[in-house]
């Protein structure tokens, strides 16, 4: 059995969530120039079947982030392209605290911090 095999028997929306995360990298944040996820903007992707909802838990590098509402809106127009059957619900958070730390390598390596 594959990993992805064993996702899908673990979570049978291990696929979707995937999906999603993938989308969002095509959401940037203009000020930094990198995209959300790799930013690690994004803490979590759910799937609530009962309410038929995709739920991104994220965040900002800042409460006060100009984009923020730009940003959630790119979140929120490509996941409804994608997906226009499910509702979609961004719930932001504050905490933990965003900060550099959270880029990946590829990130912190395409800004030249490694």
């Amino acid at each position: 059995m594959t990993e992805e095999e064993q996702n899908k028997s673990v979570d049978p929306y291990a696929s979707l969530k995937d999906n999603v995360g993938q989308i969002l990298h095509n959401v940037i944040d203009p000020e930094i120039g990198l995209d959300i996820m790799t930013m690690g903007l994004v803490y979590n992707v759910d799937f609530e079947e009962d309410e038929n909802t995709i739920l991104v838990v994220m965040t900002l590098t800042t409460r006060g982030c100009p984009f923020g509402p730009m940003i959630t809106q790119n979140v929120s127009d490509l996941l409804q392209d994608e997906y226009p059957d499910k509702d979609i619900h961004i719930h932001m958070v504050w905490e933990p605290k965003w900060s550099v730390d959270m880029i990946n390598d590829e990130g912190k390596a395409q800004l030249g911090m490694i």
